[in-house]
C-alpha cells in the first residue's frame, strides 16, 4: 500500500511544495509518535480549520500516533473535521453525515476478506454531531455487533461549522450563536453509553495531554484489531463559537479540567486488558 500514495508521473513540478511533503515526508513505513511531532509532515499547515482550533491539534496527535498508517483507513463524517481529511497523509474516506460506523463495519469486513492474512485498522473519526447526535444509532449498533473498529469523537461541544447550534455535547446551559437562551439538558454521557454497550476500551482525553492522548489512541486501535469495539472521546471546545481567543484553547481546556466540566478518564475490560499484557510481553521477548 506504501507505493500506492505517491504522486503521478509528470505532475510533480506542478503540484504545492506542501502537498510534495506530504508524500515525501508522510508516516508511511516509521514508527512515529506525538514526541515526533514537526520532524514529518501528518497534515498540511494551510489546513482550512480555524486558527487555534483544538480539533485541528487533536487530529495531528491522532494521525502521529497510528500504530500501522500505512495499514490504517480512517472513515470520517461531514464537519469541521472533514474540512481537513483531504489534506492528510492515510487513506480516508468521507461518509454521509451520521453513518461513518456503518461505512466503517463494511469496509473493515471486506478488508477482512481481500486482506486475509494482514491486520487492516479502519479507524472512524468525526465530531460530536455525527456520533451523539445523527450517528448515534450506527455508532451504537456497531457496539451491539462487537465491529473491531475505533471510533474517536472530537467533542467540540457544538454544530461547529454550521453556525454554532448546540449539540448533545454542548454543556448544559451553555449560550450558543443558535442557542441564545442556553441548553436545557446536560452533556450526553457517551462515554457510560459506551461501556454499556460493549465497546472494550473506552477513553476520554484531550489534546492538552498529548502523549496521554497519544497512548490512548495506540490503545484504543490495538484493543480493536483482537477484542472489539473501541470508543475514545477527544475533548476540543471550539473557539469560534464559544467567544474565546484561539490562543487560549488549552488554557480553557486546563481551566474546564480544574472546575470539574471535563475529566480524564480510562476504563479497559479484564479481556483487553490480558490482550494488552500479552502483547507487552511478547514485545519484550
Amino acid at each position: 500500500m506504501k507505493g500506492l500514495f505517491k504522486i503521478s508521473p509528470g505532475y510533480e513540478d506542478v503540484m504545492p511544495q506542501e502537498y510534495l511533503d506530504l508524500v515525501n515526508n508522510g508516516p508511511y513505513g516509521k514508527n512515529y509518535g506525538v514526541d515526533d511531532l514537526g520532524t514529518f509532515k501528518e497534515l498540511l499547515e494551510e489546513h482550512p480549520l480555524c486558527a487555534g482550533c483544538g480539533l485541528a491539534l487533536s487530529m495531528r496527535l491522532v494521525l502521529a500516533s497510528l500504530p500501522a498508517p500505512e495499514d490504517t483507513i480512517m472513515v470520517g463524517s461531514t464537519g469541521c473535521s472533514s474540512l481537513a481529511f483531504t489534506q492528510v497523509a492515510v487513506h480516508n474516506i468521507h461518509s454521509l453525515f451520521g453513518n461513518q460506523n456503518a461505512v466503517a463495519t463494511g469496509l473493515k469486513r471486506a478488508l477482512k476478506i481481500r486482506f486475509p492474512d494482514k491486520v487492516k485498522d479502519v479507524v472512524v473519526m468525526a465530531g460530536d454531531g455525527a456520533t451523539v447526535d445523527i450517528g448515534l444509532d450506527m455508532v451504537m449498533h456497531s457496539w451491539f455487533r462487537r465491529e473491531k473498529i475505533t471510533t474517536i469523537m472530537l467533542d467540540n461541544e457544538a454544530y461547529a461549522n454550521t453556525g454554532g447550534q448546540e449539540s448533545g455535547m454542548s454543556q448544559q446551559n451553555a449560550v450558543l450563536n443558535m442557542a441564545p437562551t442556553g441548553k436545557k439538558f446536560p452533556k450526553i454521557a457517551l462515554p457510560e453509553v459506551a461501556k454499556a454497550s460493549g465497546c472494550a476500551y473506552v477513553g476520554v482525553v484531550s489534546p492538552a495531554q498529548p502523549k496521554r492522548l497519544g497512548d490512548m489512541v495506540r490503545k484504543a486501535i490495538l484493543i480493536a484489531r483482537e477484542v472489539g469495539p473501541t470508543y475514545l472521546q477527544l475533548y476540543s471546545p471550539c473557539p469560534t463559537n464559544y467567544k474565546f481567543k484561539s490562543r487560549e484553547t488549552m488554557q480553557k481546556i486546563k481551566e474546564r479540567m480544574e472546575s470539574g466540566m471535563f475529566e480524564v478518564m480510562e476504563y479497559i475490560t479484564p479481556e483487553a486488558e490480558a490482550f494488552l499484557a500479552e502483547m507487552k510481553e511478547g514485545d519484550k521477548q
